[in-house]
């Protein structure tokens, strides 16, 4: 059989993470329960990582995964990626309007105009409820943040790497431009020991964000010029794909411009964040290791302490 026919008939990796019981399927794709040995494996890898950033000492921020809505306006996200927002709704309605809400359900009708708009969105970036925090001068060493939550972007899909709630864990930089980018090459380099202590079959490329419409592949082609992202990537679905498991992101002033963000001299602030995909880096494990977890390879057993 042709590798191309072979490949056609294997079976999706994330099935086989179901059938193993490491994902459980909730009828959505991209939506998924996670096992105890799952959530075992993540947290170990986010411990590596917490190891990593330990010595910089960061400020420790942890947020709930919504955002509030000025804050997500103000970040330029509805801009530039309106196709992966998932805001939320609530019911503020009385006994007609429920009694006619259950009636819809009832036949099958659609029901969701009853719901309103409410004052949060889906955090699409662990890192945005930051910058509101750095609004004025920055100290002179600028500011460092550790922030992991849950994140949302709306892409279904059958691949296990893209799921549509996920967790991120990031460290986000602000400061003048030479501390922000000597501060993400430090990270390149960190994040490289990562994937090497995972036993990882990663590489770093250049990349850009999935910016939306016409316009969007000008943005994409002026971000990949000039190096503003940064990925490892790493087998996630299948052995012949990469997936990114790691991002890092130069933003230059864009958020130091919308959320007020100065430099200790007087100049506008730069940012900078590293972001490491927890699913992702957990499925890359499997992936390479086989979803057997007592057999993984010693060194890589040792590098999680299992």
């Amino acid at each position: 059989m042709a590798p191309s026919a072979a490949a056609a008939t294997a079976p999706l990796f994330r099935d086989e993470l179901i059938e193993r019981g490491l994902l459980v399927a909730t009828g959505v794709p991209g939506v998924y329960g996670r096992s105890g040995e799952f959530e075992d494996t993540l947290m170990r890898i986010d411990r590596i990582i917490d190891t990593l950033g330990a010595h910089d000492e960061p400020e420790v921020l942890r947020f709930p995964p919504v955002l509030d809505r000025q804050t997500f306006e103000r970040s330029g996200f509805l801009d530039s990626f309106p196709h992966l927002i998932g805001t939320v709704h609530a019911f503020g309605g009385r006994d007609r309007e429920h009694r006619d809400l259950l009636r819809a359900v009832e036949n099958g009708a659609q029901w969701s105009a009853q719901f309103a708009p409410t004052a949060v969105v889906l955090t699409p970036a662990a890192c945005y409820p930051t910058y509101p925090m750095m609004t004025g001068r920055l100290p002179r060493a600028g500011r460092l943040i550790d922030v992991l939550s849950y994140c949302f972007r709306h892409e279904p899909s059958d691949d296990a790497g893209r799921m549509q709630m996920f967790r991120m864990h990031e460290y986000v930089r602000a400061g003048n431009a030479a501390t922000v980018l000597a501060w993400r090459t430090r990270w390149l380099g960190r994040a490289k020991r990562l994937v090497d202590a995972l036993g990882l079959a990663a590489r770093t490329d250049v990349a850009s964000d999935p910016f939306f419409g016409r316009a969007g592949a000008l943005l994409a082609d002026s971000q990949r010029n000039q190096q503003l992202k940064l990925e490892i990537l790493a087998p996630v679905a299948n052995p012949a794909t990469l997936t990114a498991v790691i991002s890092l992101n130069y933003h230059q002033t864009h958020f130091a411009e919308r959320f007020g963000i100065t430099a200790d001299d007087g100049a506008t602030g730069h940012t900078a964040c590293v972001g490491f995909g927890l699913e992702r880096l957990t499925l890359a494990a499997y992936r390479r290791h086989g979803l057997d977890r007592k057999r993984w390879p010693a060194p890589m057993r040792e590098a999680l302490d299992l």
